[in-house]
């Protein structure tokens, strides 16, 4: 068996990789290595609206069950929002049943601790070693030792919108906003705010059945959100993924505001307030060049990390940083939350839009995206990491990134999951880079393949 955790927890094929077995043994592991001193642990879980989430969670409360932990079931929720009440119930941990933006038949499982943040890779390691290496870890737990399944003491939908309503201090009367729930864990809970802020509210993708999430709709499928802005004169459209961490919105006009957009028009905000510390700004390495000139422009700066938000999580705690995230929308509002959360992404933007006082598009139009072409390169494994060995390759590299001369850029990427390396290249004519991005990733196939 291979390492089971991803950059975003256990992931697969749900019953066929992501098995009931497994889910089992994780509940186990996981209420083993994450109890510390405490003799009951208490885990709180959570799952998005895929027909396997209930399966799941039988098996994976049972494992805990059998490690004398406890266990509270919170239902269909947001992922930030089981991050958000495991502070609130001061629990042990948290655990989130989803595959985000997969479509219905993957599902995953992601664990938090007490404190609401994502697993260390240590510990991650740890439950890793004490499944794959088959240690009986519960084999004396018996009688009264044994866990229960505990009721939670309030609606936890409730505090959840509660919470999200004391991020924002303006009211929304006057606006009209499509929402896009991605027939996913935001459902309830988006309608439930913005309407509760006084917002005109049309809701699409809000009738889940277990197997539509993510079809053809959210934050990577956004097209009928489009049109449907459009059609109703909206000020704003909003979509969130399956499990809510992501927000991609549209403007007046019927266009994307995306990841990057929308942590530019954000972080202004804080700025003007006051609250921008450090004049810091922290996006991964496949944030556009745009982003990165908006950014200085602003007078601040941007701290680079690796893809993944919980890189860009770890980088925000290092540094102090208040607002980072990603293209796909995955935003972290460290002010608010441990983790990336849609609505409360949707909240800022909107809260941004009021405080500037012109129209999103507008807004949008103030900073500039490059065009970026992605290429894959077909190579060995063991030569993931070698292609600035190759003099061929690195002077081709060079001689693409002298011709960008500040007006765009390359970016090469080795694949964590296959073997390939990702050619990334940006600038302004679309034509012109995607000729390089071929050429480049042909001869890295060539050279390395």
């Amino acid at each position: 068996m291979g390492r089971l955790f991803g950059t975003d927890g256990v992931r697969g094929v749900a019953n066929s990789e992501l098995t009931p077995e497994l889910a089992f043994n994780l509940g186990k592991a996981g209420a083993y290595v994450l109890s510390k001193e405490e003799q009951r642990p208490v885990v709180l879980i959570g799952k998005d609206t895929r027909i396997s989430g209930d399966m799941l969670e039988d098996a994976l409360s049972a494992g805990i069950l059998a490690m004398g932990g406890n266990v509270i079931k919170v239902g269909v929720l947001p992922t930030p929002a089981v991050a958000y009440l495991v502070r609130y119930y001061k629990a042990t941990a948290g655990v989130v049943i989803s595959a985000s933006h997969n479509t219905f038949e993957y599902n995953g499982i992601k664990f938090f601790n007490e404190e609401g943040f994502k697993l260390d890779d240590d510990l991650e390691e740890q439950i890793e070693d004490l499944i794959i290496r088959n240690i009986d870890i519960n084999s004396h737990i018996t009688g009264d030792r044994l866990g229960r399944c505990l009721a939670a003491e309030d609606d936890a939908l409730d505090l959840y919108v509660k919470f999200l309503e004391s991020t924002i201090d303006i009211r929304l009367d006057g606006m009209k906003i499509v929402l896009d729930c991605a027939n996913g864990a935001s459902y309830k809970a988006a309608e439930k705010v913005f309407s509760n802020l006084g917002a005109k509210v049309i809701v699409i993708a809000n009738s889940p059945d277990g197997i539509n999430i993510n079809a053809g709709c959210g934050s990577t499928h956004p097209e009928k959100l489009q049109a449907r802005v459009l059609a109703e004169k909206a000020d704003l459209g909003l979509a969130f993924d399956g499990d809510a961490d992501r927000l991609i919105a549209v403007d007046e006009l019927g266009r994307i505001i995306d990841g990057d957009k929308t942590i530019v028009m954000c972080a202004k905000m804080l700025k003007d307030r006051g609250l921008l510390v450090k004049d810091k700004v922290t996006a991964t390495v496949m944030s556009n060049l745009g982003f990165h000139k908006a950014v200085k422009e602003m007078g601040c700066n941007v701290e680079v990390t690796q893809v993944g938000d919980r890189y860009v999580l770890e980088s925000m705690l290092k540094t102090g940083g208040v607002i980072g995230g990603e293209q796909s929308g995955h935003i972290i509002f460290l002010n608010y939350t441990t983790t990336g959360d849609g609505i409360l992404s949707a909240l800022q933007l909107v809260k941004a839009v009021q405080a500037s006082g012109k129209k999103p598009s507008v807004m949008s139009d103030e900073i500039t995206i490059y065009p970026q072409v992605l290429k894959n390169a077909s190579i060995k494994n063991e030569n993931k990491k070698k292609y600035m060995e190759d003099p061929e390759v690195s002077a081709e590299i060079a001689r693409v990134e002298e011709l960008m001369a500040g007006e765009g850029r390359v970016l090469i990427r080795p694949s964590g999951t296959e073997p390939l390396v990702r050619v990334m290249i940006e600038g302004k004519d679309i034509d012109a880079i995607t000729k390089l991005a071929q050429e480049l990733a042909l001869l890295i196939t060539k050279r390395l393949g």
